[in-house]
């Protein structure tokens, strides 16, 4: 039943609307939708973007099926003058490098001014955003990224201040400050962007893979770069574009405030390797709405840094919504870790679609993450996944980094607490259905001399694929392939499991150990 439609973003050329139907991702029906009165087109997606629209200009929406119909009223943003990169210069062929001239209209645009991007094919190396920057990418726009390494500029990872008492931090490698190329879009203390529209940003990596994926953790000049990058970057929006073929990690915000990442297409080959969707590192106020991944790793992944950045800046990543997202083929939908030294705090995940991934929820942590690597306040409601090897991990053990391997890594008894020793708090399931998995229902596993303190599954239903793949359920020793497993849990202070059913398992539905309040 079609209950209201709203505008949850809005500028001066463009609306993204929400159509609430209880549909998760995907609508319950196909609607139309109609501008003024014009057909403007069908969807059948919660979360949708209307382009083409007039600056200061009052609209109303009307989305339509059969005889159910909902409003909404909406006046675009003023706009105070438009500057189109062709007019400075670009080719658009494909064949020219067009960065110097589209970076031009972006610094020479206003407040309130847009650059516009319109059809057509721009060869670029990177581009740098300013302050109050909209721009748009039309559609049949593509920005195709250069993929000759010695063109990129280089990102140094710490630069001393001249008096030797402070440090800037300009290039990140997994969660150490470490040189890197700057990415395609790269943003730098940069408030108040808007970046939006229906064209793509393709990173071409796919065309060139002895380039960036040869090797692909091994420092070649400096590492890879991201499709978007912004450092320390406040009140930035990204709608409505496709991001592609990233050499690397797409969207990374790194150290920013007040981020929105609205009706995203994110796309990478599924062989691809490190190519994550979007990793919000030590970042504040994140929403993720409407977004679908499909590509070669964790699709939505929060870090906060490994243990030099995580213990010196204490800057967690916080206060995050995930919503109306689809995620598919990535080896996690949302992951917690590895690199999350500064802790991961208040993370909501909500009516999303887990598609054909590795695992569902999958939190990575390890001895040597230290004191401050606390994840504490995450809730996953109303979730459906089909086709996910495990739908639920929490590994407290992951073999990350030269030491992973370690006895102090690996080690299953309890070892002294100290500053080294993360902490994992309070995490709750609800109203989840995951069917068809493969390897094992959940898979908990914590400290034993920090355990997990609290862990509640309420309405959780699990079944399971009738030819399953073999697979180990975490990245950690001493575990050995499965298939079907129930729910194992060890080491956790309070387990709640209510209204919580797995069928189809082979063996006990739940391997419980360590165990120190059990409840339903």
């Amino acid at each position: 039943m079609l209950k209201k439609v709203s505008s949850i973003f809005q500028n001066a050329r463009s609306i993204t609307i929400e159509i609430e139907d209880e549909g998760i991702f995907h609508t319950k029906r196909e609607y139309e939708i109609y501008v003024n009165d014009q057909l403007y087109k069908k969807t059948d997606r919660v979360i949708t973007g209307i382009y083409g629209l007039e600056p200061s200009t009052k609209y109303e929406i009307c989305v339509k099926a059969g005889e159910e119909q909902a409003f909404a009223l909406v006046t675009t943003d003023e706009e105070f003058v438009t500057l189109n990169v062709r007019e400075f210069g670009a080719k658009g062929d494909g064949v020219s490098d067009d960065t110097l001239f589209i970076q031009s209209a972006i610094m020479a645009c206003p407040k309130k001014g847009r650059v516009l991007i319109p059809a057509g094919t721009y060869k670029v190396t990177s581009l740098f955003l300013k302050d109050n920057l909209n721009l748009e990418l039309a559609e049949g726009a593509v920005l195709s990224a250069e993929t000759d390494r010695n063109k990129f500029p280089i990102y140094p990872g710490l630069i001393q201040s001249w008096d030797e008492k402070e440090e800037y931090n300009l290039g990140t490698w997994e969660g150490n400050p470490l040189p890197m190329f700057s990415g395609i879009i790269t943003g730098v203390n940069v408030k108040h962007v808007v970046i939006y529209g229906k064209g793509i940003i393709d990173g071409n990596a796919n065309f060139d893979k002895d380039n960036w994926w040869y090797q692909a953790k091994v420092k070649r000049i400096a590492f890879r770069p991201r499709m978007i990058f912004l450092n320390h970057c406040e009140d930035v929006v990204v709608a409505g574009i496709q991001v592609q073929n990233s050499p690397s990690w797409n969207i990374h915000p790194y150290f920013s405030d007040n981020l929105r990442f609205i009706d995203l297409t994110v796309l990478n080959p599924k062989d691809s390797p490190n190519t994550d969707g979007l990793d919000p590192e030590s970042c504040k106020n994140v929403e993720i709405v409407g977004v679908y991944f499909s590509l070669g790793d964790d699709c939505i992944a929060v870090k906060s840094g490994k243990i030099y950045m995580g213990a010196k800046y204490k800057r967690p990543c916080e206060n995050l919504t995930i919503r109306q997202c689809c995620m598919r083929d990535g080896h996690g939908s949302v992951t917690i870790g590895s690199e999350m030294a500064g802790g991961v705090q208040n993370l909501t995940v909500q009516d999303c679609l887990f598609i054909n991934t590795d695992r569902g929820l999958r939190i990575k942590t390890r001895r040597g993450r230290g004191k401050d690597a606390i994840i504490d306040g995450i809730l996953f409601d109303n979730i459906q996944m089909d086709q996910v090897m495990t739908p639920f991990v929490i590994n407290c053990f992951y073999y990350c980094d030269p030491d992973g391997h370690t006895e102090y890594v690996r080690c299953k008894d309890a070892l002294p607490v100290d500053e080294r020793t993360p902490e994992i708090r309070t995490l709750v399931f609800h109203r989840i259905e995951a069917k068809n998995c493969h390897v094992a229902g959940a898979f908990f596993y914590g400290l034993p001399e920090k355990k997990i303190r609290r862990v509640i599954m309420e309405h959780v239903h699990v079944t399971y694929d009738e030819n399953p793949k073999a697979g180990v359920p975490a990245m950690l020793d001493g575990i050995d392939p499965c298939t079907k497993m129930g729910i194992f849990a060890d080491n956790i202070e309070e387990l709640v499991l209510r209204d919580v059913k797995i069928e189809g398992q082979d063996g006990e539905a739940f391997t419980l150990r360590n165990i120190d309040k059990l409840s339903d």
